[in-house]
Parts: structure tokens; C-alpha cells; sequence
């Protein structure tokens, strides 16, 4: 399990510097986007693990990088265009 932990923290790290490099003008600070990779990805090593068993080691470190996406994912702001303000909200 600790090798597991350290490969999922490996794997959403690398993760969030890819999407860094690509998606730079799109997301928060680099601080931010790290940290969610990274627990992102051990969050879904735990869970993965817990469902599976020990002995899926690759689909652990699978589903670490499938929910380290997904979390990442969810600090993606919108190109561009700003959101209109409704007139209720005026």
C-alpha cells in the first residue's frame, strides 16, 4: 500500500504538471493545481483500493489517475468570456 500511495502521488503530480503545460492560461496557481493532482489521485488510489483488493495494483494506480483528472478538471475556468451578471444580481 505505501508504494502504491507513492506512485499515485507520483502519477497525479505528473498529471498536474501536464496540465499546467498545457492548460496554463485556463487554471489557478501552480500551488493549487499540484495539490489537487496530487490528493486527487491519492484520494483515488484509497478508493480504488478499498473496492479492489491488494492485489490490482495497476488498476490502483488507474483509478488514481482517473479521479486525479477528474479533480483537476474541476479547477478549469472558461476561456476567455466573461460570465454576465444577471439583472437580479445588479
Amino acid at each position: 500500500m505505501i508504494w502504491e500511495s507513492f506512485g499515485a502521488a507520483v502519477l497525479g503530480l505528473a498529471l498536474s504538471w501536464a496540465a499546467l503545460r498545457s492548460l496554463a492560461d485556463r487554471l489557478p496557481s501552480g500551488r493549487a493545481v499540484y495539490l489537487t493532482g496530487a490528493l486527487g489521485a491519492l484520494f483515488g488510489a484509497y478508493l480504488t483500493h478499498a473496492a479492489l483488493g491488494t492485489d490490482h495494483v495497476l488498476a490502483t494506480l488507474i483509478g488514481a489517475v482517473s479521479v486525479g483528472a477528474v479533480t483537476l478538471s474541476l479547477l478549469i475556468r472558461p476561456r476567455g468570456h466573461r460570465l454576465a451578471r444577471s439583472a437580479a444580481a445588479q
